[in-house]
C-alpha cells in the first residue's frame, strides 16, 4: 500500500508536530469519498496531553465524523508524532489502531531521528511500513 498526500497537508503536519513538542500532536487527513488522495488536515487536540501518548477527545472525534460525513469526505490517515523516539508504532500505537482500511502517518520530532516521517499500515496488531508519495497538488 502506499500513503498519497498533498504537500501542502504534509508540510502542515510536519509543522504543528514541531510547533506542539515535547506534546505529542495529533489529527486526521481527509479524502474526498472514493479517491486517494489524502489532502485536507484536520488537526486534534491531545486529550492525553502526554510527550509519549495521544487520545483524541472522543466528542471532538464525533463532530468531525459528522462533518467528513456532510462533505462526503472519509478520513484517509490518522497521524501523530512521536517527541523521544523514532517514527515507528508504539506498542500503544498499535494496540488502539483500531481502522485497518486507514493511514497511520508518524512524525518523529526527536533530534536523533533517522526517518522523521513514515507511513504504516496496522491491521490486527500486524505493522507494515508503506511508501508516501507526496503530490504538489494546485
Amino acid at each position: 500500500m502506499t500513503l498519497h498526500i498533498t504537500c501542502a497537508a504534509l508540510d502542515a503536519i510536519v509543522r504543528r508536530a514541531h510547533a506542539e513538542h515535547p506534546i505529542e500532536s495529533c489529527g486526521m487527513v481527509t479524502a474526498n469519498i472514493g479517491l486517494a488522495l489524502a489532502q485536507r488536515v484536520i488537526p486534534m487536540t491531545n486529550q492525553a496531553a502526554s510527550e509519549t501518548f495521544f487520545r483524541f477527545d472522543s466528542r471532538d472525534q464525533l463532530r468531525v465524523y459528522r462533518d467528513l460525513n456532510a462533505r462526503d469526505e472519509e478520513c484517509r490517515a490518522v497521524y501523530h508524532s512521536h517527541t523521544a523516539s523514532e517514527a515507528y508504532p508504539s506498542k500503544d500505537d498499535v494496540d488502539y489502531a483500531g481502522q485497518p482500511e486507514v493511514h497511520y502517518l508518524i512524525v518523529s520530532t526527536w533530534a536523533q531521528t533517522k526517518v522523521p516521517v513514515r507511513s504504516f499500515r496496522i491491521i490486527d496488531g500486524h505493522v507494515t511500513e508503506e511508501s508516501i508519495v507526496v503530490v504538489d497538488a494546485a
